[in-house]
């Protein structure tokens, strides 16, 4: 199988060519690392004007989707210890966290000192949520370019349940763990209105009411958040713009007594579904839902192409995904 010579995407991956040094034309399209750094610069910069106009103006700065993983405890870090925010931690528990994610959420909150709020969705809706995403062709081809049916679902019902909280409480600022491989600098930093939002979920928000009703309503903005039009927060992705180390982020992050989970597939440091899902995605669309952002990662030299190939060829035991499948059963 062809795969870039420079990043790891191959040649299944939708809209992929190659030149004659076999180097895709997502790689040739990428900004030098100087740019890159130069341009990341100017987002922590607006950041931090940001910070200066909204900081201590409400009763917290800022919302943050805290899953228990690496990436959104090596935010919580940043917000608090680089920015200074006073924090507002929101975990969407989808209740399949391994035992050692729910450990580390309860562990960091504690060393950091922030406040936390734990959102369990109905048990049996969220199931019905997952069989649905991972039977059904619900997204459109480009959305599976970069994660798994089952996990968009998911991080849809985290996105609208943080801008809720964040709308209800004034709260200005709504940030996400993605690495820089899931989110582009670009995204770092966005104003968020009522149309935006609107337009965002409805794809969502439609895709899922037609096979749940009216259950799926309690995770999306309703109309009178869309009423709140000054209250619409920024959301913001640090990661983006700050230095970005797997190996030295979970160094970092074991101070506050984290740990990786055991139990856990290759890309994931907190959800048992993670393998399940990307074992269906890999069935139906012939790409592993992390090659894009993986891909991403290795380019900007964050991680070893090599690593990012054996992330890639990892097999997934049917002995991890069997449990899961078994507790999607009987829905």
């Amino acid at each position: 199988m062809k795969i870039c010579s420079k990043c790891v995407l191959d040649e299944n991956f939708p809209g992929i060519r190659f030149d004659e040094k076999s180097i895709c034309n997502y790689c040739r399209i990428e900004k030098p690392l100087s740019v890159q750094s130069e341009k990341k610069h100017e987002f922590e910069q607006k950041f931090n004007s940001l910070i200066n106009e909204h900081k201590e103006k409400s009763l917290y700065d800022v919302v943050v989707a805290y899953s228990g993983g690496k990436d959104s405890t090596y935010t919580l870090h940043l917000l608090k210890e680089k920015y200074g925010l006073n924090i507002l931690a929101l975990t969407f528990d989808n209740w399949f966290f391994s035992k050692r994610a729910h450990k580390n959420i309860e562990n960091v909150v504690r060393s950091m000192g922030v406040d936390h709020i734990n959102f369990r969705p109905n048990y049996n809706t969220y199931k019905t949520i997952v069989n649905i995403s991972a039977n059904n062709d619900l997204y459109s081809p480009k959305a599976m370019q970069r994660a798994s049916a089952i996990c968009t679902s998911c991080i849809s019902l985290v996105r609208f349940i943080s801008f809720q909280t964040a709308i209800d409480k004034s709260i200005p600022f709504v940030a996400f763990g993605m690495s820089p491989g899931q989110a582009p600098l670009s995204t770092s930093i966005v104003k968020s209105n009522a149309n935006m939002m609107r337009q965002s979920q409805e794809n969502t928000y439609k895709t899922l009411y037609k096979h749940i009703g009216e259950k799926i309503k309690p995770y999306f903005l309703s109309e009178e958040h869309f009423a709140l039009t000054e209250r619409f927060p920024y959301s913001i992705n640090p990661l983006a713009f700050n230095e970005y180390n797997e190996n030295d982020i979970i160094k970092l992050i074991q101070k506050f007594n984290w740990k990786k989970p055991d139990d856990t597939d290759a890309n994931s440091s907190n959800c048992l579904l993670n393998a399940y899902a990307n074992d269906v995605h890999m069935k139906r669309y012939h790409i592993n839902p992390y090659a894009y952002e993986i891909a991403g990662l290795v380019r900007n030299g964050t991680m070893d192409r090599e690593e990012g190939l054996m992330r890639l060829r990892e097999k997934v035991s049917e002995k991890r995904i069997h449990p899961i499948k078994e507790q999607l059963i009987d829905v």
